[in-house]
């Protein structure tokens, strides 16, 4: 169940080439967990993976090589990633720290920003967790109240992000802060990059109901960053993140995440399977070829420098859905004891308890929806 072979693009380079050197390389490489942990491993957290993956080159693919990078095209990066989730490789370490700080600091960043922190990315040593969310402004992104006031000495932050993905394991935040007083909604907001190890930052976690540590609380009590720590044009943080969202919402991951149960359901059936089975294998495989064409033509999209945020929306809404229904799906049509020790059964067992957050994270589905009504001139 890994690889697939058309494209809705004309692929760069030999990429059937490229699939075989990276399934040799994770043959010898990839850690034989439980597997459990192959199932959402975008969020499964292994720095000797990552820096071993850096150092393969299959980090910071996208990035110039004069920053460490490979120089490739981002649809070759796009059938990495496809293939490193389709195995369940432990990615999740540099992962948003390759999904999108370091092509947002490569577009907005200054050269200091580039040179300090996108050699590290590309080693698969340095991550990146998001400052989005706040207690008040989760789906209403524009109520941000983390304020950053420009001083002599630098900006001075204060205030807290919610629902922070990795922020425990990360080495900076990629901040949306109010940097203009008086501003309102949108308006008057900037991205400032900012090391957690500066004083001032506590970080508490955030337990979720399987027992995971993946969530954060990040409080800033007089935080002071340099003034280099601005990303981009002040005020314009809004335009910057809209775009960075792009790159979050679109890519395989968002209908990937519960491959390992789809993989474990085909080999649990067997080459002679009941018709039910056989017939739900079929339904989920159309629907993720459908959402695999739907997220290279956006990924294509980005690669030309477009801004997808609609078509970005639809995928990772209509990936949800898949990703949320596949467990439910399965349970109802398969018999397997909810204590049992298959594959599948351990697999379903998880999924069933994780695959409820999988709409919240880049967005709730209200959100999503109202972003692609907007686009759509529906509202």
């Amino acid at each position: 169940m890994q690889g697939f072979a058309l494209y809705p693009f004309d692929p760069p380079g030999d990429v059937a080439a490229l699939r075989t050197d990276l399934r040799g390389w994770l043959a010898m490489n990839q850690p034989q967990d439980d597997v459990v942990a192959r199932a959402n491993c975008w969020a499964s957290f292994d720095p000797d993976f990552s820096r071993a993956l850096g150092a393969a080159g299959y980090v910071g693919m996208t990035l110039p090589a004069q920053y460490g990078g490979g120089d490739h095209h981002p649809l070759e990066r796009y059938v990495v990633i496809e293939e490193l989730l389709a195995a369940g490789a432990p990615v999740g370490a540099h992962w948003i720290a390759d999904r999108q700080t370091g092509p947002l600091i490569l577009r907005y960043g200054s050269e200091e920003q580039r040179e300090r922190y996108l050699p590290g990315i590309a080693k698969g040593e340095l991550y990146a967790c998001i400052g989005l969310s706040e207690p008040g402004a989760g789906s209403d992104l524009a109520a941000v109240r983390t304020i950053a006031r420009e001083t002599t000495e630098g900006w001075r932050i204060n205030g807290q992000k919610i629902w922070t993905t990795g922020a425990h394991f990360s080495h900076i935040m990629l901040a949306l802060v109010r940097t203009e007083e008086g501003s309102e909604r949108n308006a008057g907001l900037s991205q400032l990059l900012i090391d957690l190890d500066t004083p001032g930052i506590t970080i508490r976690p955030i337990i979720d109901m399987a027992g995971h540590h993946d969530f954060n609380e990040v409080f800033f009590d007089d935080v002071l960053v340099p003034h280099g720590a601005l990303v981009g044009t002040r005020g314009q943080g809004w335009k910057q993140v809209t775009a960075e969202l792009g790159l979050e919402r679109s890519g395989p991951e968002r209908y990937l995440s519960s491959h390992a149960l789809l993989a474990a359901l085909v080999d649990a059936a067997g080459p002679d399977p009941d018709p039910a089975v056989a017939g739900l294998i079929g339904e989920l495989t159309a629907e993720m070829w459908t959402l695999r064409q739907l997220s290279m033509s956006t990924a294509a999209k980005l690669a030309a420098g477009e801004d997808p945020m609609v078509e970005a929306s639809v995928v990772k809404e209509l990936g949800n859905a898949f990703e949320q229904d596949m467990p439910r799906r399965v349970q109802a049509i398969v018999d397997c004891a909810w204590d049992g020790d298959t594959d599948l059964a351990k697999l379903l067992r998880a999924l069933l308890i994780a695959s409820p957050s999988f709409s919240l994270r880049g967005g709730t589905r209200e959100v999503i929806r109202g972003i692609i009504a907007r686009g759509l001139g529906l509202r």
